[in-house]
């Protein structure tokens, strides 16, 4: 007997109501007392292919003030609490599921940028008709490439049951942890985060993309490249100018036979990568000798929406299942570590 395969049968997502890039780029570029920095940065803004980040707030001002080191980690998640759950419901409202609500038997949530508890997962129970029974998992901190675990488990809960209707609900509000330097780098790594949050119904159901397997890929002594970790004024990040290039010489052929199971990247159809930053989706195309169009989905998200952490990849996903993409996919996203999480999928 086959094992059962689990399928994406539908993705919504939910951005907040403000588009903050443009004031955000006015802001980080006044912040800087050398000019030199001033400049650079506006350069870099100019460059980095993205157009639109939503936050929860209108302006940097309107919820940092004069300085946002002045503002504590208590209270961003004071904010974290009151705006995620409105996000999250969105999202699932999205996907329509009317009365079928009921029928959701495992809720997992994912999410890096805040924490409270009872948390998101009792309000979706109760505003979105999703029964109290449900079995629960919380994703929590694992960054990026978080959208990728969420689905795994998923995959493995309908592989062991097959009734199972497994909803994957990602919400990171990446706006909260924001902070103010004179550090160009870090400047730069607040450029490229949004907010945003995604839904996902997981069954056995044929309808949408099959998921056929995972796999994870650690670079060695990269460690240090991307962290987070919990500060007195916010999650604190680092995000390396050196993740590009760690990203590109760590794709080789050896590991991305292990990725794809044997196949070579030309036999992909379709890739579904992180959209990290323009640089990092340069890097990726560059290693796996990809042509510019094969990289749309990210480009086009990452342009209208930035990095928003876990939910990212699941926005590339659903940009895909609207365009009715077909043929077999990889989906890849990176976070600390420095980690690639992979996904083989058929559309």
């Amino acid at each position: 007997m086959s094992p059962t395969t689990a399928y994406v049968n539908a993705i919504s997502t939910a951005v907040p109501e403000y588009d903050v890039h443009d004031d955000f780029v006015e802001y980080a570029q006044n912040s800087f007392d050398e000019r030199r920095k001033h400049l650079l940065f506006r350069r870099m803004a100019e460059r980095a292919q993205i157009s639109h980040r939503w936050a929860a707030f209108p302006s940097v001002a309107s919820f940092y003030g004069d300085d946002p080191n002045a503002v504590d980690t208590e209270t961003r998640m004071i904010e974290f609490e009151r705006s995620a759950p409105d996000l999250a419901v969105r999202a699932v409202d999205g996907l329509g599921l009317g009365a079928a609500a009921a029928d959701v038997t495992h809720l997992i949530v994912l999410t890096c940028t805040g924490f409270y508890s009872p948390g998101i997962d009792f309000e979706i129970m109760r505003r979105c008709g999703v029964p109290t029974t449900v079995e629960r998992t919380q994703v929590g901190f694992m960054g990026c490439f978080a959208g990728i675990n969420g689905l795994k488990l998923a995959h493995h809960i309908v592989r062991s049951e097959p009734t199972a209707r497994v909803l994957v609900v990602s919400v990171e509000l990446c706006s909260l942890h924001m902070q103010s330097t004179q550090d160009l780098e870090t400047m730069l790594s607040f450029l490229v985060f949004g907010d945003g949050a995604a839904a996902v119904l997981v069954t056995a159901d044929e309808q949408g993309l099959a998921l056929e397997s995972f796999q994870a890929l650690m670079i060695e002594d990269s460690r240090e490249l991307i962290t987070w970790r919990i500060g007195g004024m916010g999650f604190d990040m680092v995000l390396s100018g050196k993740v590009p290039g760690s990203l590109s010489r760590a794709l080789d052929a050896p590991r991305m036979k292990t990725v794809l199971a044997g196949a070579e990247p030309s036999s992909i159809d379709l890739w579904a990568i992180h959209p990290g930053g323009r640089s990092i989706l340069d890097a990726v195309e560059g290693a796996l000798e990809l042509t510019p169009d094969r990289l749309s989905a990210s480009r086009t998200v990452l342009d209208d929406y930035g990095n928003m952490s876990s939910a990212t990849v699941l926005f590339v996903l659903k940009e895909m299942m609207d365009r009715g993409d077909t043929g077999r996919g990889c989906a890849m996203a990176f976070g600390p570590g420095l980690t690639a999480e992979t996904m083989l999928f058929r559309a």
